[in-house]
Order: structure tokens, then C-alpha cells, then sequence
């Protein structure tokens, strides 16, 4: 069983330690967290949030750490919605998803309620982030309105996950 409060210290010393590997270990975090299921277990925005604060308090370069971050995320959701596409109802079979039908169902809701806006939407609530941008392409949704949502909303998702730890270490003096 992994740990995952030794995980994220582990890897924010390695961040903090190793300044040059900042951006890809954001982009690999942004992405594993925006794909389809994955993102169930990484604790990828603990981690986002402890390395917005690194940005200050470590004098990291606050834009390309955001830019990894927006790229891993819109990647993640790119690849989620191909392999929907790609494997239709048959991405449901598989574990986790087959174990899960209660998250799928809940996406699919989800998706229905609110259309494009879900992807956007749902890029900031983790149940949703694991699973509709997968059911989007289940569901064949135009690749045009999706990426428009993808991008935008990983532009935004990506500031609002790195901006905040820099903003509390300047109000607190640190």
C-alpha cells in the first residue's frame, strides 16, 4: 500500500531539491491527474498546490511550470476522449470502471446534464475529472467543442491549482 502523505512530501523535496525537473514532474502530475481513471490514484492536486507554494518560496519560474501543468492536463483529456472514442462501450469493461459502474453512471448523468460544459466543469471535481472527458468520446462528442473546453478550462485549471500556494506564502510574509 503506498503511502501517499510520505508520496507527496517525497516528491515536493524532489521538486524543491531538484529545480530543473520542476516542469516535466508537473506535466506528468497535470496529466496523470486529467486521465481517464488514473487520476483516482494520484494525489496530484495535494501535490499542484505544495508546488504553487515551492514556486514562491523556492524562486521556481511561475510560467512553465504553469504552461506543464495546462499541457499535461489538456494531453490527459485528449487521450481519455480517444480511448472513448476509440473503444465506445467497451472502455467500460474495464477495471477499474467495471468495478465502478456507479462512477460511470454518475459521469454519464453528469455529461448529460450539462454537455460541453462538463468538461470544463468537471476538470475541477475529481469523481467527474476521472471519467467524462472518456465518456465525452464514448459518446462521440465533436472533437472541436471538446478541445475548446479542454483548453480553456486546463488554462484555468492550471492556474487556480499553482497560483494559490504563492499567493498564501506572500500574505503570510514567508
Amino acid at each position: 500500500m503506498i503511502d501517499f502523505s510520505s508520496f507527496v512530501a517525497d516528491t515536493l523535496a524532489l521538486v524543491e531539491q531538484h529545480k530543473q525537473w520542476a516542469v516535466p514532474i508537473v506535466f506528468a502530475l497535470a496529466f496523470g491527474e486529467s486521465l481517464a481513471v488514473l487520476s483516482i490514484f494520484i494525489p496530484a492536486t495535494v501535490l499542484l498546490l505544495g508546488i504553487g507554494a515551492l514556486i514562491e518560496a523556492s524562486n521556481l519560474a511561475f510560467w512553465p511550470i504553469w504552461v506543464a501543468a495546462a499541457a499535461g492536463a489538456m494531453l490527459g483529456d485528449s487521450v481519455s476522449y480517444a480511448l472513448g472514442y476509440y473503444f465506445k462501450d467497451g472502455a467500460k469493461t474495464v477495471w477499474p470502471l467495471s468495478r465502478r459502474p456507479e462512477m460511470v453512471a454518475q459521469g454519464e448523468a453528469f455529461f448529460a446534464r450539462f454537455g460541453v460544459w462538463s468538461i470544463a466543469v468537471g476538470r475541477f471535481f475529481g469523481p467527474a475529472r476521472a471519467v467524462v472527458p472518456l465518456i465525452a468520446g464514448i459518446l462521440a462528442m465533436r472533437q472541436i467543442p471538446f478541445q475548446v473546453a479542454n483548453v480553456a478550462s486546463a488554462l484555468l485549471w492550471a492556474f487556480v491549482m499553482l497560483a494559490p500556494g504563492g499567493a498564501a506564502l506572500k500574505l503570510i510574509g514567508y
